[in-house]
């Protein structure tokens, strides 16, 4: 009987701690994937302190996941053993409603299938995350790595990359445009990277001035510091499009003002709470638009990684122990991180195979 080792939250107080489990036997399309890195997000934090009120115990996070093929399926023809793959946030989706047939299962009207979290669509377990030694996956839902990414840095760019990435893509950031990424954190270093690798004019908006050089470091053209009200004003109506990160309440206005005629503020920072409303007349004396995005679909996710490949994009992270991850929870909420955590999983196997 196969094991599979992982750390687990058991209720929405109690600490990530070493869980055990059996994985599902191989179906004819599925992968099996010995997961060497798992990057941290703050969803994970939500979910596994239940914070979006939807979290089913026990709960093992992680959905920024690479790894190494081990085993394939009767019938899987996309990867074989040895090859270096990603899952990101999605292993499943219905594959028939509109949204599905248009590659973008991330929006499936039936609901896609969490990486963990989720509800098998065929024997209904829930599912477990990265944060383990292995995963079970259909061929379908597994990307390919880029061989010149470092694995390690490359696995943040399964949720994070791809979180910025879409709306970048979507919205038309390229050479022409000014692009604002708001907030210096996981998401948003890489909306940095991706839109100055585009080839747009990009603006990044800190609390921070400690963050100023680093944003610049990270490809940012110019670096505003959001509290001071002189140089926001600086930027009036000027930006084609505003990609905001920040994943707690704040006051859309100030950047919503930022915007030139018909331009888009995009959130992909998912608060605990909502923001407040923003002021209407801001929105139709402009006609700017305040949107949202999700992820992205299996094949933009690929072509972001290809993407990123041909950049030479991973993100910037700490490499850190499978037993730190409590702590690294707590750096997370205090913003102590540049500027991913991502788990080597190779230290969860090797405490494993010692206990």
């Amino acid at each position: 009987m196969k094991i599979t080792h992982a750390y687990a939250a058991q209720d929405a107080k109690s600490k990530l701690a070493p869980f055990e489990y059996q994985p599902r036997a191989l179906r004819h399309h599925d992968v099996e994937i010995e997961i060497l890195y798992c990057g941290v997000c703050h969803s994970d934090l939500h979910q596994a302190r239940n914070e979006w009120r939807n979290t089913i115990f026990p709960v093992v996070p992680g959905h920024e996941i690479v790894g190494r093929v081990t085993a394939v399926g009767g019938h899987t023809q996309k990867y074989n053993v040895g090859d270096l793959v990603g899952v990101g946030c999605m292993v499943d989706s219905c594959r028939t409603c509109p949204s599905c047939q248009e590659g973008l299962e991330q929006y499936c009207e039936n609901g896609f299938v969490g990486t963990y979290n989720g509800e098998d669509r065929e024997t209904k377990a829930i599912t477990y995350g990265g944060y383990s030694t292995s995963v079970v996956v259909h061929e379908d839902f597994v990307l390919k790595v880029p061989a010149n990414l470092d694995p390690a840095g490359a696995a943040p760019l399964l949720c994070a990359g791809i979180t910025t990435y879409s709306p970048l893509h979507h919205w038309g950031a390229g050479p022409g445009k000014k692009v604002g990424v708001v907030g210096l954190g996981g998401l948003g270093h890489m909306g940095v990277k991706i839109a100055h690798a585009m080839g747009a004019h990009v603006v990044l908006f800190t609390t921070s001035p400690s963050k100023i050089e680093d944003g610049k470091r990270l490809g940012a053209d110019e670096v505003v510091i959001s509290k001071d009200a002189d140089q926001m004003a600086a930027h009036a109506n000027s930006f084609d499009l505003i990609v905001n990160t920040v994943a707690a309440q704040h006051d859309l206005n100030p950047f919503i003002t930022l915007l030139k005629r018909d331009g888009t503020l995009v959130l992909v920072g998912a608060p605990e709470h909502d923001h407040p409303s923003p002021q209407v007349f801001n929105l139709i004396f402009k006609r700017r638009s305040v949107a949202g995005s999700l992820i992205g679909g299996i094949k933009e996710t690929q072509d972001m990684l290809d993407f990123c490949g041909k950049h030479n994009i991973v993100s910037d992270i700490e490499l850190i122990n499978m037993n730190q991850i409590n702590e690294a929870y707590e750096r997370m909420l205090k913003s102590d991180v540049k500027y991913r955590f991502v788990i080597d999983i190779e230290t969860l196997r090797n405490a494993s195979s010692a206990a």
